[in-house]
């Protein structure tokens, strides 16, 4: 009897404990504080609530697409097709740490954040009219989940029950409290309509329009050529206030062209209205046609506060030739970064030295007290390097010479074993030269890609270029088929799952994951679980500083550079509001002004004559 009252008086207690949690409902969440925006918020900052609808946005795209189906493996899906989905919540360009209610009304969490309910908007429809319910959200998760991109996997591991609460509430349970950013994945789910794709095969490409419930629908398409978007004149979310002043245009075009120099002659000639310009040789040398000098073209250099992430080379590991971290150690010694942002970039750029430049989360000085806790026990699996040294980038300024870098990445090789014979670098283990390809997408690369294989040169390394198409490009980078590749990791202010599909041993054998450089690291296992399992804002900064520490000392990529702004260029028949958003431009909240398209057209009649 007592055995029975003792567990009894437990279960009272655990009841107790489970009641006492505070459940928190609310209209949106963040993971830097407090929302921006109160929940009887009546428009964002940076839109004019009163734009007027119509016209047409013209954007370029690069390549082709044989697929309108954006979240399987397979195909090249069509630029522009998240204009035709709602998500659960969205972030505005002016917060974008914190999402807002979208299909869902409002949400709840617990304290612990074992789980989240979303609460759907009653009036959310598909375009074909049909509710969407907590049916479809379920049905969507599961399908992402089982058949979706691998990063799905990834990104809903922690995932272990969904389960529909009502017609339109649906709740989603976690394999344990902590991740902060869970209930905010959840809300970044595209919601799908079940009445449709249960009877199709989504795993292949389809060139058939899904339903959809966002802003736009597919209004007509040349495969591999152009798509164009029409507005949805009835979209069920048009005014609420996440919406209000935003999607103005009545039509969105994408055309796609061979290459960016195409793209931007076909700009240029305003085959397309709007421009955001990667290339900096092109933002200094390409923008001085008469339309620029007449004021009918405007260019701009917009400052952000985002994260710029890293771009670099990327080493496959899966490689035997890169396995050996002296070795791509001292190959970073071989690019010179100054002389290429001197005589190929304009000065535009500056040398990146952390996954997560341009934010609070990159490593700084050596490592803190509170990221020693997390780095200490993983000692013996990471670089020493990590705990005793603060990361520099090869460098060839304050001093240095590319001739000096050089001499020290021999240095480096020869103490590991390697040997010049013949003016070619021998690998130790095989007893084969060293020789690997970088392999490209773009042509705009070559001019990078080429000085640093002639450095690679004076190390004894033959490296070589191959530039391939995109369908092939894509093919080989989902398959891991590549030697090195330039590739982009990008960040948030929040980051979490989504390092899972970055960096985690998991993901590194599965075909079309992140993980191009191939890391099986039980060390970064563990620091990317820190990340996604932090309790607080300042628990996170500590763990993503400690991964940033593992990930530059495993000279698992050559950084290469990045800018703070956004050099954007466009064809001045836009209205924009006088407040901008701070974390880059959202093209979505300008509109057609109809007296600025009309003076525009008889100024190019003018300036065609």
């Amino acid at each position: 009897m007592r055995t029975v009252a003792v567990l009894a008086l437990i279960g009272v207690l655990m009841t107790a404990a489970a009641a006492a949690q505070e459940v928190r409902k609310t209209h949106a969440l963040s993971l830097a504080g407090a929302p921006k925006y109160a929940a009887d918020f009546s428009q964002l900052d940076f839109v004019n609530p009163a734009a007027p609808k119509g016209g047409t946005l013209r954007l370029a795209a690069t390549g082709g697409f044989d697929t309108l189906n954006p979240y399987i493996i397979k195909g090249n899906p069509a630029a522009g097709l998240g204009l035709t989905v709602d998500t659960l919540m969205t972030s505005p360009m002016d917060d974008i740490s914190a999402e807002y209610g979208l299909i869902a009304e409002s949400l709840e969490v617990p304290e612990d954040q074992s789980w989240v309910i979303f609460n759907l908007r009653p009036e959310a429809r598909f375009h074909d009219g049909s509710p969407i319910t907590a049916g479809d959200v379920i049905f969507t998760f599961n399908l992402l989940s089982e058949q979706g991109r691998p990063f799905y996997r990834y990104y809903y591991r922690n995932v272990v029950a969904v389960e529909a609460l009502g017609t339109h509430r649906v709740k989603f349970t976690f394999s344990g409290p902590g991740n902060r950013e869970l209930p905010q994945i959840m809300g970044q789910l595209p919601v799908l309509s079940k009445a449709y794709w249960q009877n199709r095969d989504f795993e292949q490409t389809t060139l058939e329009p899904p339903l959809g419930n966002g802003p736009y629908r597919v209004k007509s398409f040349d495969t591999n050529r152009a798509i164009t978007y029409e507005r949805v004149a009835d979209y069920w979310a048009r005014d609420l206030p996440i919406n209000r002043g935003r999607n103005n245009f009545d039509q969105v075009q994408f055309d796609y062209y061979r290459d960016a120099t195409v793209s931007l002659e076909a700009f240029g000639a305003h085959e397309y209205d709007y421009r955001n310009e990667n290339s900096s040789k092109a933002w200094a040398t390409g923008y001085k046609f008469k339309a620029v000098e007449q004021g009918l073209v405007k260019v701009a250099l917009v400052p952000h506060q985002r994260p710029t992430g890293m771009q670099g080379f990327v080493y496959n590991l899966r490689r035997p030739v890169f396995q050996n971290r002296v070795l791509r150690r001292a190959l970073a010694y071989a690019f010179d970064f100054e002389w290429s942002n001197a005589n190929l970039f304009y000065g535009q750029y500056t040398r990146t030295e952390s996954y997560f430049s341009n934010s609070e989360l990159a490593a700084r000085g050596l490592p803190s007290p509170a990221e020693l806790k997390l780095l200490e026990p993983l000692r013996n699996d990471l670089p020493a390097e990590v705990f005793s040294e603060i990361y520099r980038a090869p460098s060839t300024a304050d001093g240095n010479s590319l001739r000096r870098n050089l001499r020290r990445a021999l240095k480096l090789l020869k103490g590991a074993g390697f040997r010049l014979v013949d003016k070619k670098l021998v690998d130790p283990a095989t007893g084969r030269p060293v020789s690997f390809e970088i392999l490209l997408v773009a042509p705009t690369f070559e001019r990078v890609v080429l000085p640093f294989i002639q450095n690679l040169k004076r190390l004894g390394v033959a490296a070589r270029v191959r530039t391939v198409d995109t369908a092939q490009y894509q093919n080989r980078v989902r398959d891991f088929d590549f030697d090195m590749v330039i590739a982009t990791y990008p960040q948030s202010l929040s980051p979490g799952n989504e390092q899972r599909d970055f960096f985690s041993s998991a993901a590194a054998d599965r075909p079309g994951s992140r993980n191009l450089i191939g890391i099986k690291s039980a060390a970064i296992d563990t620091l990317v679980d820190h990340v996604i399992f932090a309790k607080s804002r300042p628990a996170l900064v500590t763990a993503t500083r400690a991964l940033d520490r593992a990930l530059l000392w495993g000279f698992y990529v050559i950084p290469q550079w990045h800018i703070r702004a956004d050099r954007i260029a466009y064809w001045d028949k836009f209205g924009q509001a006088e407040k901008k958003p701070r974390y880059g431009v959202d093209i979505f909240s300008w509109w057609v002004d109809p007296a600025k398209e009309a003076a525009l057209a008889r100024a190019k009649t003018t300036l065609e004559q």
